[in-house]
């Protein structure tokens, strides 16, 4: 075999070999450090040798950081990093399912059901008069809130899927979808109106969306109701592939489409819905993520996607919620405007970019 033709197999197989295999331990790297930064900035900076020093069990030399990093920020930093993964696996699932490169928990009203969910439960126990009695509840009224979300974003989500049917523009389907999260909202805004002040006032604040709300007790419902959600969505992987190809292929392939269907909308639904009932809803990160991975990795792949969108959702939940903070003062940032920037960017980099290509994924 002739020398060039040896040099261009030996390119061609090696093309980005050593990228790709080092971008997992990357993005691991950047994630563990991420968390720690977390960690240690906020209106109280801790080093942060002292932030390890408080995770492996040992007592710094003040003894108020290890009560702010066990009690408050640790809690934050656990929600941010499953949050963030939980809006990416749903983004990503919904717009392989939609094959919609803007598909998304918030864009495609997912978000606003699921808000939905938890007005009706939060509002009417306020106008009821049985929030004491939800509050005393426990684990069990968290739990309850997080049935609520998921069966808003599940429904929301159903519409969506009917719609999609009917309707196979992308740009008519994402203003359908604007226009169903405004009329939640709609709905919402006539709850509030008869409810009590202090239902609104707590409402409200759920609207901007936060990290720093969630208690100890409360991750203790998140964390398996999350990790039961991203599990379903690593073993929908094939299922996933064999749908964007289109559904009569994966007919061919033996794959029961309805029953696939109903899976990942119940794993995009419980990802979604849980993570809105206790932060509130999340906008953008959803959308943005997937987008970050496929082009990072250059593959449409869930195998390797849904991992990679896990670790990259994590990174940029904790990446937002550290632009939150500003160093050295009691101001904290609405989550939701500092998550605007960040996914607004890649949401106008799709638009424009489909201007140019039609296919998708990329």
């Amino acid at each position: 075999m002739p020398l060039k033709h040896i040099l261009k197999l030996i390119v061609k197989t090696t093309k980005n070999f050593p990228l790709k295999s080092l971008l997992f331990p990357i993005l691991l790297t950047t994630l563990i450090l991420t968390f720690l930064l977390d960690l240690a900035f906020g209106s109280a900076h801790i080093p942060l040798n002292k932030v390890i020093t408080i995770l492996l069990g040992q007592q710094p030399e003040k003894i108020a950081w290890t009560t702010i990093i066990l009690k408050f920020r640790l809690p934050k930093a656990l929600t941010a990093t499953l949050a963030g993964a939980a809006l990416g696996v749903s983004g990503l699932q919904m717009q392989t399912l939609f094959k919609n490169p803007l598909a998304g928990p918030f864009v495609l009203g997912i978000s606003s059901g699921a808000s939905l969910g938890v007005a009706l439960v939060v509002l009417t126990a306020s106008a009821t008069g049985t929030a004491t009695f939800l509050k005393n509840l426990g684990v069990w009224g968290d739990f309850g809130l997080v049935i609520a979300a998921s069966l808003g974003a599940a429904s929301s989500l159903a519409i969506m899927l009917v719609v999609s049917r009917r309707v196979q523009d992308t740009m008519t389907l994402l203003i359908l979808g604007l226009l169903f999260g405004y009329a939640t909202t709609s709905i919402v805004s006539i709850f509030l109106q008869f409810s009590s002040k202090e239902g609104i006032q707590s409402y409200l604040l759920w609207t901007f969306g936060s990290f720093a709300g969630v208690t100890w007790q409360q991750i203790i419902i998140l964390v398996p109701i999350i990790l039961l959600g991203l599990l379903a969505a690593l073993l929908l992987s094939k299922p996933l592939n064999a749908l964007l190809l289109g559904e009569s292929y994966a007919r061919s392939l033996g794959l029961t489409v309805q029953k696939a269907r109903f899976s990942i909308l119940t794993s995009a639904s419980v990802l979604a819905g849980a993570i809105t009932a206790f932060c509130g809803p999340i906008a953008f990160l959803g959308v943005a993520i997937p987008h970050l991975c496929r082009n990072l990795f250059n593959t449409s792949d869930h195998r390797i996607l849904i991992p990679a969108v896990i670790i990259m959702g994590a990174i940029l939940a904790l990446i937002a919620d550290l632009l939150t903070q500003v160093p050295g003062s009691q101001i904290i940032l609405p989550l939701n405007a500092v998550t605007a920037l960040i996914g607004t960017p890649v949401v106008t980099w799709v638009i424009v970019r489909r201007h140019s290509q039609k296919s998708f994924p990329t």
